[in-house]
């Protein structure tokens, strides 16, 4: 599982990481930018989405979507972005022969991007269908709904795509000034993971150490406070109306933020209240009881806050069974804690699940980069399990005291309910 790295940092303030691997023939290079849907104004609410899809559109070197793609097609690579609240990712998985043409391509959608008229008006329609598409998946959409809940008064709150009225009004230029603030060398991070050959550095110094400094200054966010947050959002539960005939929900608590040291423990607390089929509430809330089909923990970082969270899609005639059992969970481990086989479980878990993680370029890839980007300080695989195999059942029953205050509880729920009120009336949410 061990897995060496080093970094260093071109002449025009470009970030570089490499990860190498004689385990495998391919390599992952994957280029980072530090922004996100809450870093935009109003007016470019989504924009950093757009700019992700204006990426694959054309440079002049490569000028349309298809030259681009099937230069990459004809060598069999994967390939894609994706956009995030705090950043924005691109990344190009490839048989390592090929590793110049990853960084060649990378780097000219990244600096020469044509950002064409014609294909920006073509693109509005894309992207609306793709945010249409994440309306009609209740089990997605559920997520965005918890997220405006518990981050309200927050740019953290917001969906990443916008909504489909800021799309469809988006200006070109305002965009174009938008990415230029931020895709400059001196704001990225570039990783490539896998199979190093002697040529890669010099390599990733041709194509990415040509552009110049931007000069740009990092614009920042609007810090988030949870009491802000509480005050702007008093209500536990804030309801979205869909005709479904299953209820999805997300009931979430306050969590911590990147670099917290307690989030190790928050991990092993999520493998054994929701994160496999034999945890707590699996067991308790399908297996036993039959409640639901769906049922999982999760955990949210960012920079400033985070989120422990309970997904599931529940019966309506049977909701507040379904709450109640849940609640007793929580309840049972916060007054009992948890057993040392449960936590032994959880670090087996963990360790089994990393090692097969690192066998991916891409992942390893995904491991050092974000770290890179969003936190304060980076560690191998190797580090980070050595810090998780050395935490005890009192580490995670404090971490469990720490986040499972029931008066700091937020849902976010999709269902037949006009208003929050109407769902209270048959959930009877036994924390209130």
């Amino acid at each position: 599982m061990s897995k060496s790295y080093e970094s260093f940092t071109l002449s025009n303030g470009t970030r570089v990481v490499i990860a190498p691997s004689k385990d495998t023939a391919a390599v992952t290079a994957l280029a980072y930018f530090g922004v996100g849907s809450r870093y935009e104004p109003k007016a470019l609410w989504g924009g950093s989405h757009f700019i992700e899809h204006m990426m694959f559109k054309g440079t002049e070197k490569r000028p349309t979507t298809e030259f681009l793609s099937k230069q990459l097609d004809a060598v069999g690579a994967d390939y894609n972005a994706y956009t995030s609240k705090d950043h924005t990712a691109y990344y190009i998985k490839i048989d390592a022969r090929h590793t110049e043409l990853a960084l060649d391509l990378l780097s000219d959608m990244i600096y020469n991007s044509k950002f064409d008229a014609g294909e920006f008006e073509r693109e509005r329609g894309v992207i609306v269908e793709e945010l249409n598409m994440y309306e009609d998946n209740p089990t997605m959409k559920v997520e965005e709904v918890f997220e405006e809940h518990i981050f309200a008064g927050n740019t953290l709150g917001l969906r990443i795509g916008g909504p489909t009225e800021n799309i469809k009004a988006m200006n070109l230029k305002n965009l174009i000034a938008f990415k230029n603030k931020f895709y400059a060398p001196e704001h990225l991070v570039l990783v490539l993971a896998g199979k190093i050959n002697k040529q890669t550095r010099d390599q990733i110094k041709k194509y990415f150490g040509k552009e110049k400094k931007h000069g740009a200054t990092r614009s920042s966010y609007k810090e988030f406070s949870w009491n802000a947050a509480r005050k702007a959002e008093k209500a536990p539960v804030k309801v979205m109306f869909k005709q479904t005939d299953q209820i999805h929900a997300v009931l979430g608590f306050p969590a911590f933020n990147y670099d917290d040291p307690r989030n190790a423990a928050l991990l092993l607390l999520h493998v054994i209240l929701g994160g496999t089929m034999s945890s707590r509430l699996f067991i308790g809330v399908r297996e036993r009881k039959g409640l639901c089909y769906l049922i999982r923990t999760g955990l949210t970082n960012y920079g400033d806050a985070g989120a422990f969270t309970i997904t599931s899609g529940l019966d309506k005639s049977r909701v507040k069974e379904a709450m109640q059992v849940i609640y007793d969970e929580l309840k049972n481990v916060v007054e009992h804690g948890v057993t040392d086989a449960e936590v032994q479980m959880a670090k087996d878990h963990l360790a089994g699940k990393m090692t097969l993680q690192f066998e991916d370029s891409a992942r390893v890839a995904d491991f050092f980069g974000q770290q890179k980007l969003l936190m304060k300080k980076m560690e191998t695989p190797e580090e980070k399990f050595t810090r998780i195999m050395k935490l005890t059942p009192k580490d995670v029953h404090a971490a469990a005291k720490e986040i499972f205050k029931f008066n700091h509880a937020k849902m976010g729920v999709i269902g037949p309910f006009k208003s929050a009120d109407e769902f209270l009336k048959i959930a009877d949410l036994p924390w209130l």
